[in-house]
């Protein structure tokens, strides 16, 4: 029984380096995903706030004036 752990250990501390390296990378992808997240989140969040905000505002009221198209087109009736 010891003899297996004296080999598992030596096993471990001579893979100890690229453990090391894979937590590492996995540490910062994870924390890669979790700042896209949040970004998204915030983006989601900043968006739905101001198309509220811009369905509050008073919209202006235009008028077209047709007198031109109606003259042209009784012109082209006569």
């Amino acid at each position: 029984m010891s003899q297996e752990k004296i080999d598992r250990y030596k096993q471990e501390k001579a893979n100890r380096k690229k453990n090391m390296k894979k937590q590492r990378v996995m540490g910062l992808a994870r924390k890669g995903v979790l700042t896209l997240a949040g970004l998204a989140l915030i983006g989601w969040l900043g968006y739905s706030a101001y198309g509220k905000f811009a369905a509050n505002q008073d919209r202006e009221i235009t008028t077209v004036n047709y007198e031109a198209v109606n003259s042209y087109l009784l012109d082209l009736t006569e």
